[in-house]
């Protein structure tokens, strides 16, 4: 358990708590919520003893081991694995005794060491830190070679999985999502559902969020207020909370009335494309949502160029990569796509597999290799990627940034712009320098959206920003006259704010006629794919090797009796995941009428209020069940994969 009882801290000149409680228990899976600087990571440093409260007491159960990932990580020389594996501190020393035991000759420490290492799971230790680099995006030719020969953000990767790999009672994690693309994401969201100590997540992704957690903290104006359930959940439960105050009614109205207006723009677009049918019933959430960040310092919109071209850029018969010493590195080949105005595309793909190549090369970034690029005569391209921060001016400020672009443009119509990315009265002026990467990424959208484009291309821009920011994006980016095309782990921006997704994989891109649950499903049948043939090349190796038919087909027959078992499993599977999907359509319902205000307020309709709010926690209990057989059938298939491709 860990219990913070009246607890307040104070950083500087500013109160982050004051007399603040809260009380997890183990196992609660806990995300961390609030505005950028209200004291989340500080959190963190209570509960790691590296910051104490000025008054107030902290309590945790005795002997709870707590891992926490690290911000910054060393270029080392070991290899990815060996770095991974140091994080079990026992297993490293238990190894390191052995190998002096060995010397010695100590035969009787020797067996000693090696009941202990067997204690700790040593011996497939290698085989579990290999199998969280790959989970996390890394190739099997990549487990040796050194932490140095990574980019920042893979070492922030293996990281993470070094952090994942340490024996805990308590994990501790602080935007592990902000390195990841999408396929990472969904690895690690399932890594994290089955993890069976306490995690405490601090995170600005909704969806992530939604899928890992069974609990909120939200920072509220130096409080900390625990809500049970998940990150939708959280929000709707604040909505209700304001709205019975009536303390935001205004700002909500006018919200309210903005989300229509949102909501209108799309809805008879939703033709045949599951994705449209999907984004409408996210566009219907947005009111809720809406609501819960009503006082939100973010709003803003991205206005378009006033003129356009059809099309507005065309790929013809294109080969994209780049580049290097030992010569051209393709990794996309026949391109063709012609843009036109008002599309709105999201990219989809493995790791690796050319997304951000693309992007790069519908900017001229990256020349193409072969083939044709035709910009059409009115084209304006507004690019935002995270190398972009790099290039901002350290020295300047926020209006010197936007002024250089616009040197006759009144100094209030700046500040009056910059106010909605949150740079307000100083800030407007101070220098970048002293940025967080959080400002720094709102400071390079604002100077995105000041150029007018009527073309965006946006390469994970929601790294760095908080939950308001992403809100404030996504309606900017759902709100924009132009075309679009993003690549985003945030599925919530995605589903909000694009058509129609492409898949990147290949060699080529592709139209993807589905949504991002079909995406997923393609994800999980791709790796099937991959697996059985590497079951079929080992034993089609296995078989030559042995150069006998007998025991070929002895091994035939074993995996057709391993592939027996595993039916059952899969029915299990998929008759839970059926079930959710009508207890969640079930839900749905419920939720859509509890969003009705007047429910809270005509006191005539108090038993509608309760019996809906009882028949919601009811088939929340249902749904959770439900979650828990379809992970535990998932769980027991994937061990029995794992046998039938050892066999």
């Amino acid at each position: 358990m860990i219990a913070l009882r009246q607890v307040s801290l104070q950083r500087g000149t500013q109160s982050l708590l004051d007399a603040a409680d809260l009380t997890l228990h183990a196992g609660y899976k806990v995300g961390i919520v609030g505005a950028n600087g209200t004291g989340k990571s500080s959190l963190f440093g209570l509960l790691l003893g590296e910051l104490s409260p000025d008054r107030g007491e902290l309590e945790m159960s005795g002997g709870q081991r707590i891992a926490h990932m690290a911000q910054e990580v060393e270029a080392l020389e070991r290899s990815i694995v060996d770095y991974v594996l140091d994080g079990d501190r026992a297993l490293r020393d238990a190894e390191a005794a052995l190998a002096e035991a060995q010397q010695r000759g100590d035969a009787h420490r020797e067996a000693e060491l090696h009941g202990a290492i067997e204690s700790l799971d040593g011996y497939s230790a290698p085989a579990r830190a290999a199998q969280l680099l790959v989970g996390l995006g890394f190739g099997q030719a990549d487990l040796d070679r050194p932490l140095s020969a990574f980019s920042g953000g893979w070492r922030m990767r293996v990281n993470l999985a070094r952090t994942l790999f340490t024996p805990s009672d308590v994990l501790l994690l602080d935007e592990p999502t902000n390195h990841l693309d999408l396929d990472a994401l969904l690895w690690l969201e399932q890594w994290l559902s089955r993890y069976p100590g306490t995690l405490l997540l601090i995170s600005h992704d909704r969806d992530f969020l939604d899928a890992v957690c069974d609990h909120i903290v939200h920072f509220d104006q130096r409080s900390l207020v625990l809500y049970r359930g998940n990150y939708t959940t959280f929000e709707r439960t604040r909505a209700e909370k304001l709205a019975l105050q009536q303390a935001e009614a205004a700002k909500q109205q006018a919200r309210k009335a903005e989300i229509e207006r949102f909501v209108a723009r799309f809805r008879y677009k939703a033709t045949k494309a599951r994705q449209a049918q999907s984004r409408l019933k996210m566009l219907e959430r947005m009111g809720d949502i809406a609501v819960a960040h009503a006082d939100s310092p973010f709003h803003f919109s991205i206005p378009a160029a006033d003129k356009v071209s059809h099309p507005l850029l065309v790929l013809d018969d294109a080969a994209l990569g780049y580049r290097d010493a030992t010569g051209e590195k393709r990794q996309l080949e026949g391109v063709n796509l012609a843009l036109q105005p008002g599309q709105r595309i999201g990219l989809l793909g493995p790791n690796g597999a050319g997304k951000s190549t693309l992007i790069k090369s519908l900017t001229t970034e990256l020349p193409l290799l072969a083939g044709h690029r035709v910009a059409g005569e009115h084209l304006s391209i507004g690019y935002f990627a995270q190398h972009q921060l790099e290039g901002l001016d350290l020295s300047a400020s926020p209006f010197l940034h936007v002024q250089r672009l616009s040197p006759t443009v009144a100094d209030a119509e700046i500040r009056r712009f910059l106010g909605g990315f949150g740079f307000h009265g100083d800030d407007v002026f101070a220098e970048v320098e002293r940025f967080s990467g959080g400002e720094k990424a709102r400071l390079a959208l604002a100077l995105v959206a000041w150029q007018r484009p009527n073309l965006l291309l946006l390469d994970e821009p929601t790294n760095h920003l908080d939950l308001e920011m992403r809100e404030a994006l996504t309606e900017a980016l759902a709100s924009f006259e132009g075309a679009v095309i993003v690549v985003s782990h945030d599925r919530h921006l995605l589903r909000a704010t694009v058509d129609e997704f492409w898949r990147v994989a290949d060699h080529r891109v592709t139209p993807f006629d589905g949504d991002l649950d079909d995406y997923r499903a393609w994800l999980k049948s791709r790796l099937e794919e991959q697996r059985r043939e590497a079951r079929a090349d080992k034993a089609e190796r296995q078989g030559d090797d042995a150069g006998s038919k007998e025991d070929r087909k002895a091994s035939r027959r074993a995996a057709a009796e391993l592939r027996d078992k595993l039916r059952p499993l899969k029915r299990d599977r998929d008759r839970a995941e059926r079930d959710m999907e009508k207890t969640q359509a079930a839900l749905d319902t419920v939720e859509a009428a509890l969003a009705d205000a007047d429910l809270y307020t005509d006191e005539a309709r108090k038993d509608e209020l309760n019996a809906q709010l009882a028949q919601r926690g009811e088939l929340a209990t249902r749904l959770e069940e439900l979650e828990q057989q379809w992970l535990a059938a998932e769980e027991a298939l994937e061990r029995l994969e794992a046998e039938l491709l050892a066999s």
